[in-house]
């Protein structure tokens, strides 16, 4: 990938740099909310496997297009026509995402109302920055749903667990406010800034060393997954494989040389 290209995976999903190091996929369904089909749940997957396969991307940015909604979850005329299974793919879960293997750090840019499977895929993220008149919400039971694409459990981790419930048995939405008070929205900015705001901090992320975000990253996503035994390992495990490489020599070089640091990501 060039700062020039943008690359369109079908009509629904575009992946473009927007930085150096910084991919940004956009969810090209404006019309409909940017509501998750068959095809889009596709070319999602082939959004994360194009910018994990990049070495030059070290963080992603997910967004919606328009400005009144990042996804308003799976698309009901697809339902409606029989198509649900089609809205998950068997590696990446619901959208081709909220499943799918990640190995660097995604940055949910939520650009307005996140509901349903939308905010299932912005929990599925590793950080969240949000327009000012952006919700979240799982609506599902006011449907006769579960919100079954992670939505149940991520949510219940990453807020208190009361609230949680209450929003899941209720349905009531979240605004986005109120979301970054409790920890679930890492900043909430005005709408015309939303994506420079989420470019600075994939900015930040990236100016650090590739291999050592990663590994770091890694272990903390399985926070709530494994008792202190298994994360101790894993913890053990990441420095091993940072100290194998050329970056773990070149930030103390770049420190003792007042210099910043040139990482190679190997």
């Amino acid at each position: 990938m060039n700062n020039e290209a943008v690359i369109q995976l079908g009509r629904t999903v575009s992946v473009r740099l927007v930085g150096a190091h910084v991919a940004l996929v956009t969810l090209q369904r404006p019309l409909v909310r940017n509501a998750i089909n068959a095809i889009t749940a596709l070319n999602l997957e082939q959004a994360v496997q194009l910018t994990d396969a990049d070495s030059e991307v070290r963080c992603v940015i997910l967004t919606g297009a328009g400005d009144q909604a990042f996804c308003a979850g799976a698309d009901l005329k697809a339902i409606a026509n029989g198509e649900a299974a089609a809205l998950s793919t068997t590696r990446g879960g619901f959208a081709g995402f909220v499943h799918q293997p990640r190995r660097k750090p995604w940055i949910a840019a939520v650009n307005g109302l996140a509901l349903a499977g939308g905010t299932e895929i912005a929990l599925a993220c590793d950080l969240i920055v949000a327009a000012g008149h952006a919700a979240f919400g799982l609506p599902e039971v006011r449907r006769g749903l579960v919100a079954a694409a992670g939505g149940l459990y991520r949510l219940t981790r990453a807020i208190p667990r009361a609230l949680a419930i209450e929003l899941i048995l209720t349905g009531e939405q979240l605004p986005a406010a109120r979301a970054q008070a409790i920890g679930l929205v890492n900043q909430v900015v005005p709408g015309p800034e939303l994506l420079a705001t989420a470019i600075t901090l994939a900015e930040r992320i990236s100016a650090n060393a590739p291999l050592a975000v990663c590994e770091s990253l890694a272990v903390a996503r399985a926070a709530f997954d494994h008792d202190d035994r298994v994360l101790r390992e894993m913890s053990a495990s990441a420095i091993r494989a940072v100290a194998g490489s050329r970056d773990y020599l070149e930030g103390p070089r770049a420190f003792l040389e007042r210099r910043p640091p040139h990482w190679s990501g190997t």
